[in-house]
């Protein structure tokens, strides 16, 4: 019997082939294509490291060999361009309080659940879980989409968010939607999906989302065996219950689950690299069968013949409705503290001890569900 939600779908697809950006002394890309600009003396801009270092200020000096930089919270310092990863403009929406906010593909995610910050074109990311891979790639600036499974390719899920910008730089909001099929472990019987709605309050390194959302999906074949309406000979006598035939009708359907789900979850940098990650899930699901059965009987007494000295078998009927009827409600939370650590600016690790508790048939069923994430940018 299939009661919980196809809940959280895990990814798949083998992840793409990586594109490493590659600064030399003589040569660099525009800033059309996100890295190292060649004239860039007098400018205000944000300078990334190979060692995941970032400094913000204005160039005063650039000889093809080492940059002076005019940094606005360490003075002047120079950086060899050999060590250089990129140098883009100093947008007024990427530093806050002289702190550089990046907008890595990272940021918008926590754990299960996304917030209502977009992922950029160009800034596409894979996630390695214990449970499978998933994989995340831009579209536009604000659109995204997604495959997720686990190792053996069953479930599978297809994601896609919609993100919306305000006039406040610190109010974001996301719709989106997990269209997911169990795959061939279940002959591919199982469907269903999760549509959601984020808002997100914050910036790329503190911010804390509130998300609602929908689930249904369908299970497999519910089958149950009924009597057909009809009228029998009861086979009735003083010393044996009336007995029915033994040809049963065999009705089938698709069991059914279906509720709301409301989810807390936040992110806030606490070092140069490391981040204290929350993330949470309430849900509240009903499950159907559309092929229950509501039986009525009606039986006439047998009654004495006289002449043969005997009783003659009285007559039932047997009349079957079939309605849809609800099981037991199930109650379904997770909780999921963690922390991430920055390891270089396309490769985190995160790790969250998360637990998880459920009902199910009146029963309350707990454990734990530690989970290690892998981050890659590419």
């Amino acid at each position: 019997m299939k009661k919980l939600l196809l809940g959280c779908f895990a990814l798949v697809l083998s992840l793409c082939s990586t594109g490493v950006l590659f600064a030399s002394e003589d040569a660099f890309p525009s800033v059309s294509e996100g890295t190292v600009v060649a004239d860039t003396t007098g400018e205000r801009m944000v300078i990334t490291t190979n060692y995941n270092q970032t400094y913000v200020g204005i160039i005063l000096s650039d000889d093809g060999r080492e940059v002076l930089i005019d940094t606005e919270d360490r003075g002047k310092i120079y950086l060899s361009k050999s060590n250089i990863l990129s140098i883009k403009p100093a947008r007024a929406t990427d530093v806050v309080s002289g702190e550089y906010v990046g907008e890595g593909a990272f940021t918008t995610r926590y754990s299960f659940t996304t917030n209502a910050l977009p992922v950029k074109r160009g800034e596409n990311y894979a996630m390695l879980n214990l449970y499978g891979p998933e994989v995340h790639f831009a579209v536009s600036d604000n659109t995204s989409l997604g495959i997720m499974s686990t190792w053996l390719g069953s479930p599978m899920a297809l994601a896609v968010k919609r993100s919306f910008e305000t006039a406040d730089s610190l109010l974001n909001f996301s719709a989106g939607a997990l269209l997911g099929t169990s795959g061939y472990l279940n002959d591919f019987v199982g469907r269903g999906g999760l549509y959601f709605a984020n808002a997100t309050y914050g910036n790329r390194k503190h911010n804390v989302t509130v998300a609602l959302g929908y689930a249904q999906g369908t299970g497999g074949d519910y089958s149950t065996e009924v009597l057909p309406s009809g009228t029998y000979l009861s086979n009735f006598n003083y010393f044996e219950p009336y007995n029915f035939p033994g040809d049963f009708e065999v009705r089938k359907g698709t069991s059914r689950v279906r509720g709301p789900l409301f989810s807390i979850a936040g992110i806030t940098k606490v070092g140069p690299k490391a981040s204290l990650v929350f993330d949470s899930m309430w849900g509240m699901f009903s499950s159907s069968r559309p092929y229950n059965t509501v039986e009525t009987t009606t039986i006439q007494e047998p009654f004495y013949d006289p002449f043969t000295g005997m009783y003659i078998d009285g007559v039932y009927s047997h009349n079957v409705e079939l309605v849809e009827g609800d099981g037991e409600p199930v109650f379904m939370f997770f909780l999921m503290p963690g922390f991430r650590v920055e390891r270089t600016p396309n490769k985190s690790f995160q790790f969250n001890l998360a637990g998880v508790s459920f009902t199910l048939e009146g029963e309350r069923i707990s454990f734990p569900f530690p989970m290690c994430t892998w981050f890659y940018g590419f």
